[in-house]
């Protein structure tokens, strides 16, 4: 296994848990879509296009979503040791719709990157992609050192 042979003063990033860490992806997504709700809607104002008109839609959609994922996740840390285990699943599955309602907002943000410039949006998308198959690889190899 890789960093078994890394002493603890070597080893800099902190484990968290995972829901601190999605906590974390919500919160800079909602910056985000935020700030570009707001910059886009003014251009949106005094130049209107349709397909930022459509990005703006999506992203406005996904911001109460991000609202209700964070007073979902302020009531589990208060109360999830008071909830039965139905309570609990209905809770996380409420979680996974608004984590998956949000994350479409990135295609909100990619239509106003194209609206502002078609090789800008290109570039967003081609970057995301290859992100994406970047990660893919990773796990892939990951999965092999661990069989092997």
């Amino acid at each position: 296994m890789v960093g078994n042979n890394l002493s603890s003063k070597d080893v800099v990033i902190q484990q968290e848990s995972a829901s601190e860490k999605r906590w974390t992806i919500m919160a800079a997504l909602l910056g985000t879509n935020t700030a570009f709700a707001l910059f886009h809607g003014i251009e949106q104002q005094s130049n209107y296009s349709a397909l930022r008109q459509l990005g703006l839609i999506i992203v406005a959609t996904a911001i109460p979503f991000q609202a209700v994922y964070f007073m979902i996740h302020a009531y589990l840390l208060e109360f999830s040791d008071r909830l039965h285990r139905k309570q609990y699943r209905l809770i996380q599955n409420l979680v996974m719709i608004c984590q998956l309602v949000s994350y479409t907002s990135i295609m909100g943000i990619a239509i106003m990157l194209y609206v502002t410039h078609w090789v800008i949006g290109s570039a967003f998308l081609l970057s995301g992609l290859l992100a994406l198959f970047m990660v893919r690889l990773a796990i892939n190899q990951l999965s092999e050192v661990d069989e092997a």
